[in-house]
């Protein structure tokens, strides 16, 4: 499998939420249930985030991030799955047998 490919991929979904074909974004209900221009808020620095290191992306693959927002810790986190959602990808580089799930939480609902 090719990291840097799926490190390219996986900011591109991240960086274009709301534009993310085939891909999916899910808001878990801690999220959901926010008034939504804090939603939008959040979204916003999960989109902007780039604190990349190895404490948080060891694979190298800028999967998982965490952000804070009104002094709560919110995590973001990113699965690969065969397009069919069955089960995983046989090749998360492969954006034409893979669909991408982008999910934000709030750090106590993991």
């Amino acid at each position: 499998m090719n990291t840097k490919k799926i490190a390219e991929l996986n900011d591109k979904l991240r960086q274009n939420l709301f534009n993310s074909g085939k891909d999916k974004v899910i808001l878990t209900q801690g999220v959901s249930n926010l008034p939504f221009d804090e939603q939008l808020r959040i979204l916003i620095k999960v989109k902007l985030f780039n604190n990349f290191n190895e404490g948080n992306d060891p694979y190298q693959e800028h999967d998982f991030g965490m952000i804070e927002h009104s002094e709560l810790k919110y995590f973001f986190k990113i699965d690969y799955y065969a397009d069919d959602l069955t089960c995983g990808s046989d090749d998360p580089s492969n954006p034409d047998i893979t669909t991408r799930v982008l999910t934000i939480m709030r750090a106590d609902e993991y």
